[in-house]
């Protein structure tokens, strides 16, 4: 049967799972009867409630006789380590742009990786049936975006179709039938050539290992592209490092190939097709897997640097081990080590003490899904504020400068441009109306500015604001940015929170807890409205007496207090602060519980 591999990339929100499934409908991939949940390829948990793509998936369908292999990739940055090894496996891209929107940062990302490739590129127009649709601009704005990029004659000659994910069609023109997407399967066979592999059927067995996987049933399993060769179940292989050392020899005990969602064992193993392969117990990611008479590694993609690292650390607060199983320091740093196996845009390292390690890797969200990822099973940790890594390039420090894409209302872009600008050393390079009256901001601005950066902005902008970010360049350091403002309410004693205690703090700040809520000695409760630190007592009661009361007490009234995600605490606490995070809740804290080791850290510190 022919083959076509071939990867679907987008930025966040532009249709591209909805599309996916629209494609495995209309080729036959389902029965009938079968029940399929929506966006059935995104399969994590956290993907569906997010609404994003995290983890690069294959999956394959046929068309006219032939087989069509499609990855669906992650579509924020944070995640590139995924869309940089996946995109070695196919032989041309699929690039989803929202007609309104036209390209955004994640596109550019991406795209940018395709074209360094040599891959061909099919531009699709989603959603041209909205009200705010403009076609037209958007295709001009994807050729400019593929001329900035260094594309060849060949990849600026691109096709392209009209298409709307959820209502199913694809058409060559904007007024065509709109029945189906028969317009986009026809164009992917014309346009995407067959891989180069299939006329290495007759060298000796060679894959290189792009996504690292565990089954319950039959262990360890890596899958990739067989670059050459024949491969059936039994067959003796060997693995080679990028350097090309051996790690091991295995016999391959099953070769499972995507068919529609499933995969499915088959006999043998294809040059040229996607498939995963078990029977190994050491080799990953970006190593080769090949016949026992072959000594060169296949050459793998190289991996974009981290650009932040957080500290990991065991929960070491009086409140630990009453909601997580996984509390050791040793159990952290497996898990972790597996993470890091698994994913190659993640590096751990050990810290002097033992009881901490430091995770680099792309950036918040990327942290924040891992964490989020850790407490679902169970683990209970401290982690730290997100810290950017500088370099050292020809005796000058460097740091990492991110593009900053904003869609907000004209009305607010005054507060965000003085903000990017003035505040987080940020170089305003665009600024352009937009449309439903709003302005398109773009800025260059260092990573430090941007931790914490995501709360208020959506303060400033009435959560109307959308505000996208990639990674631009290593630039010279920019200088101290100035952190929060505020200083913090810090619970002076352990034991339950008190309604009358609260109600008399309010008037100190905002707070982060409510009434008959555990806290303790150095846990942070509150946001002070002055920018020093301020001990408090949330346990104290109202003096009571055998007087009756006359009538004039005032009533409790709490306002609800501020309860924030993950993500939010990691970025507001400072440098001297932790976020406790358990399977049940999420609490800030003072790395120091005792305010006289709090001084004397801050007195080292100063």
């Amino acid at each position: 049967m022919d083959l076509r591999n071939i990867a679907i990339i987008a930025h966040v929100d532009h249709g591209k799972t909805t599309l996916v499934d629209q494609l495995l409908k209309q080729s036959g991939a389902f029965r009938e009867n079968q029940a399929v949940a929506e966006r059935a390829m995104d399969s994590n948990d956290i993907e569906r409630e997010r609404g994003i793509t995290i983890l690069a998936k294959a999956t394959s369908v046929e068309w006219k006789g032939t087989r069509i292999n499609i990855v669906d990739t992650p579509g924020h940055a944070d995640f590139g380590g995924e869309v940089e090894r996946i995109l070695s496996m196919v032989d041309g891209v699929c690039l989803l742009v929202d007609a309104a929107e036209g390209p955004m940062p994640q596109t550019k990302f991406v795209t940018q990786k395709a074209l360094a490739l040599g891959l061909k590129p099919i531009v699709v127009l989603n959603k041209v049936d909205k009200p705010a649709a403009e076609p037209d601009r958007a295709l001009d704005e994807v050729f400019d975006l593929f001329a900035n990029l260094g594309a060849n004659d060949e990849q600026l000659d691109f096709p392209h179709v009209y298409a709307s994910g959820i209502g199913g069609w694809a058409d060559l023109e904007l007024d065509g039938p709109r029945k189906d997407l028969s317009a986009l399967f026809d164009l992917i066979l014309e346009h995407v050539e067959p891989p180069k592999q299939e006329f290495q059927a007759d060298q000796p067995f060679k894959m290189l290992a792009t996504t690292l996987g565990a089954d319950p049933f039959i262990g360890r399993i890596l899958t990739g592209r067989v670059e050459a060769g024949t491969l059936k179940v039994g067959d003796p292989l060997k693995a080679l490092s990028r350097n090309g050392d051996r790690i091991e020899q295995f016999r391959c005990t099953k070769i499972l190939a995507f068919r529609g969602l499933s995969q499915q064992p088959i006999d043998e193993a294809v040059a040229g097709d996607i498939v995963t392969i078990a029977g190994m117990t050491k080799a990953t990611v970006a190593d080769t897997l090949c016949a026992l008479d072959v000594d060169t590694a296949i050459p793998a993609q190289p991996i974009d640097p981290p650009t932040i690292s957080v500290t990991f650390g065991i929960n070491d607060s009086p409140l630990a081990g009453k909601d997580g199983s996984k509390v050791q320091s040793r159990v952290i740093r497996e898990r972790l080590m597996k993470e890091a196996e698994t994913n190659v845009a993640i590096r751990v390292e050990d810290t002097p003490g033992g009881d901490a390690f430091i995770v680099s890797g792309r950036g918040e969200l990327q942290m924040g899904v891992l964490i989020e990822n850790m407490r679902r099973e169970g683990f209970e940790l401290s982690i730290s504020r997100p810290r950017v890594i500088f370099r050292e390039e020809d005796g000058q420090r460097v740091e990492p400068i991110e593009e900053v894409i904003v869609d907000v209302d004209d009305e607010y872009s005054g507060v965000v441009i003085e903000k990017l600008t003035s505040t987080r050393k940020g170089e305003l390079t665009e600024m352009r109306p937009a449309e439903g009256g709003k302005t398109r901001i773009v800025a260059l601005v260092p990573s430090r500015g941007l931790i914490g950066y995501q709360g208020e902005f959506m303060t400033d902008t009435r959560g109307n604001g959308v505000l996208n970010r990639i990674f631009h360049s290593w630039a010279p350091y920019k200088g101290a940015i100035e952190g929060r403002r505020q200083g913090v309410l810090i619970s002076m004693e352990n034991g339950v929170s008190v309604a009358y205690a609260l109600w008399n703090l309010e008037e100190r700040g905002k707070l982060f807890i409510g009434a008959q809520e555990q806290v303790y000695t150095g846990m942070i409760i509150g946001e002070h409205s002055r920018d020093n630190d301020l001990e408090v007592n949330p346990l104290k009661g109202k003096k009571l007496t055998n007087v009756r009361a006359s009538g004039t007490d005032e009533a409790v009234r709490l306002t609800p207090p501020v309860r924030m995600s993950l993500e939010e605490a990691i970025a507001y606490i400072n440098d001297d602060e932790l976020v406790e995070v358990t399977p049940k809740i999420v609490r800030l804290r003072k790395r120091h519980l005792d305010p006289h080791e709090r001084k004397r850290a801050a007195r080292a510190d100063a």
